[in-house]
């Protein structure tokens, strides 16, 4: 069911929100809530949906900070009945992934944590690590994270000595396999001297060791080796010996060994203060322990038993079904714990175990989980209480009336004015929030090789980045407003940036706007309107997050710059040729063999390319012979 769409938040209209908040019914569903935009904040489940949603208006009900501020932003509420508990689990996992509403995020994830990509959705998969989940396309699947990146990677390694697989994203000749198929570590994937249904029962073999189920993979392959020795075929039943024998070395590199290898469980655990819980799910397969997952939640949002449910709901509404556990053990009994093992259960297509140890081995594994979660916590927390005593420090330095929440820097990379660009980062109370990061490329014509303007370039990103609010200052403090602007420079580029932040006279937005300059010869700080630099010393806390901010720019806008040279360099002259795409090209060299055979050619000739014709030949000889 819909609403229709308002203007207002319902907290600021309560009868509007009692009308709301009675059309909802009291059965199980979903609930969807909206912003102004009619775009979805959260998206919860309910057996009761009408008690459910009236809770998050109740002047007595506890929310947390991040729920909180939802609430305040809620112009509407849809919903949708199921049947039963259950069908609103699922459905509720559906739309989260199908939306990804933004404070839907109960679980921080640990980006620094490596994936491995098994893209299904080409004929002849690829496998690779990345560090960017859900980029590819729907049949792609992904498998982590990893803690430890360095056995990933020698797993990956041995794994592709052991089984032969697709070794390069695209061929290296055109007509003939490369020296990996003689080698026998590549099936000639690249002249189709293998199908497609072959290949992928091959990556299907190797998607198991990264599903934890290299065990049954080791009993897979021994059948197939004692039959392909009764047929008399020992040639194949050595190179199956020397595959198990490869899973096996791999299968003993793992370091935590628990009992009762016959059954896949996870075992998850948490440790709280009093803002902050951390979960930790452990992935035990076979006896043994290949991944850690690491989570943090607020402790504000719900019961013990009830984060621990979340976790879980959120954690396995992202994986394939053949990744959830037989059995899953849990540090406290969960509020809905029918609900998550029948969906569980029927998405794995047999019963899964829900339990919470009290004695014996399957407890002492939870004490480990939380163990491990409390150091992580403590870890965590010194590290806020050091950026909290950093922003202290800057926020004193700088006379800010608060501690800045979120600070940008800027700066910009160039060779004497080629490929100019600019970086933008952000930091979120200090710390780097990388999925704001922003790359400008510097379009001013003054601006190019031979000739560098940085005060001009700053100026230019400055505008773009602050071009709403400079045309609407009324909009400044809402959405991703700053608290304080870091440019990498002295006193001209910050001049610059003041300039264009005084554009508009009637309400320049440098009223709401903190500015300062960092100049990286003697790192000093420099304010607007002020010629000296403040009074401070290069080692303390607010400075030197200043500098870790300038630092980030700096490396963000160099790696950019690098690569739109490494791009620039790589450009073909047939780019320039209007209506010359790359699959033609791609033909016209493979015909003529080089650039330069393409500018001998006549028209006729040209046309002897599939895919060329009379005028796009006519085009390309017009651009090789101008005079013509």
């Amino acid at each position: 069911m819909s609403t229709a769409n308002a203007t207002h938040p319902l907290l600021k209209d309560p009868e509007r929100l009692e009308r709301r908040l009675k059309e909802i019914p009291a059965e199980p569903g979903v609930y969807l809530m909206k912003d102004a935009t009619d775009g979805i904040l959260y998206i919860g489940k309910s057996k009761k949906l009408r008690s459910r949603v009236r809770s998050y208006f109740q002047n007595s009900q506890r929310l947390s900070d991040r729920i909180a501020m939802m609430v305040r932003q809620v112009r509407e509420i849809e919903f949708i009945v199921t049947d039963s508990e259950a069908e609103a689990l699922a459905l509720e996992a559906n739309l989260i992934k199908q939306h990804q509403p933004y404070f839907n995020v109960l679980l921080k994830d640990d980006k620094k944590y490596p994936y491995v990509c098994v893209t299904w959705s080409e004929d002849y998969p690829r496998i690779f690590i990345t560090r960017k989940r859900r980029k590819g396309k729907e049949k792609d699947r992904y498998y982590g994270p990893y803690v430890d990146t360095h056995l990933l990677r020698s797993t990956l390694h041995l794994v592709k000595r052991i089984f032969p697989l697709r070794q390069r994203p695209k061929p290296l000749f055109k007509e003939r396999p490369c020296l990996n198929y003689d080698l026998g570590r590549c099936p000639g994937v690249c002249q189709g001297l293998i199908t497609p249904e072959e290949y992928r029962k091959t990556v299907q073999k190797v998607a198991m060791v990264f599903q934890g189920r290299t065990g049954e993979l080791i009993e897979i392959l021994n059948k197939q080796m004692e039959c392909a020795a009764e047929a008399l075929n020992f040639e194949q039943a050595a190179l199956i010996r020397d595959r198990v024998r490869g899973l096996q070395s791999l299968h003993a590199n793992q370091k935590v060994a628990l009992p009762d290898d016959t059954v896949s469980r996870d075992a998850i655990a948490l440790a709280a203060d009093d803002k902050y819980c951390c979960i930790q799910l452990f992935q035990v397969r076979a006896g043994k322990l290949v991944g850690r997952l690491v989570f943090f939640a607020e402790t504000q949002s719900g019961t013990f038993g009830a984060i621990l449910q979340r976790v879980l709901e959120e954690h396995f509404a992202r994986v394939d079904s053949v990744e959830i556990p037989s059995e899953i053990l849990v540090q406290y009994e969960l509020p809905e714990a029918e609900i998550l093992v029948e969906w569980l259960s029927e998405r794995r297509g047999r019963k899964v175990h829900l339990l919470a140890p009290q004695r014996q081995s399957k407890a002492e594994l939870i004490e480990m989980v939380e163990r491990n979660a409390r150091y992580e916590l403590e870890r965590t927390q010194r590290s806020r209480d050091r950026n909290t005593q950093a922003l202290q420090d800057l926020a004193q330095i700088l006379d800010l009336p608060e501690l800045p929440h979120r600070i940008e820097g800027y700066d910009i990379s160039h060779i004497q004015g080629s490929n100019a660009v600019a970086s933008q980062v952000v930091f979120i109370d200090g710390v780097p929030a990388k999925q704001h990061y922003r790359h400008y490329k510097i379009q001013d014509p003054t601006v190019k090789i031979g000739h560098s303007d940085d005060f001009a370039s700053m100026a230019e990103v400055i505008r773009r980045r602050f071009r709403k609010y400079l045309q609407n200052p009324s909009e400044a403090r809402t959405g991703n407003f700053p608290d304080l602007v870091m440019i990498d420079g002295g006193k001209g580029q910050l001049s610059a940036v003041v300039a264009v932040l005084q554009e508009n006279v009637e309400s320049p937005i440098l009223e709401d706007l903190s500015l300062v300059s960092l100049a990286k010869q003697r790192e000093e700080i420099f304010l607007p309107g002020e010629s000296n630099p403040l009074p401070t010393d290069s080692e303390q806390p607010g400075v030197q997050l200043l500098r870790r901010v300038r630092d980030e720019a700096h490396r963000f806008a160099v790696s950019f710059h690098r690569q739109q040279r490494l791009k620039q360099g790589r450009r073909s002259r047939l780019d320039e040729i209007p209506g010359l795409g790359f699959e033609r090209q791609k033909q016209l060299l493979a015909h003529f063999r080089s650039i330069d055979y393409i500018r001998e050619a006549t028209p006729q000739q040209l046309t002897e390319v599939p895919g060329v014709g009379p005028h796009l030949a006519q085009a390309i000889y017009n651009y090789f012979h101008p005079s013509a």
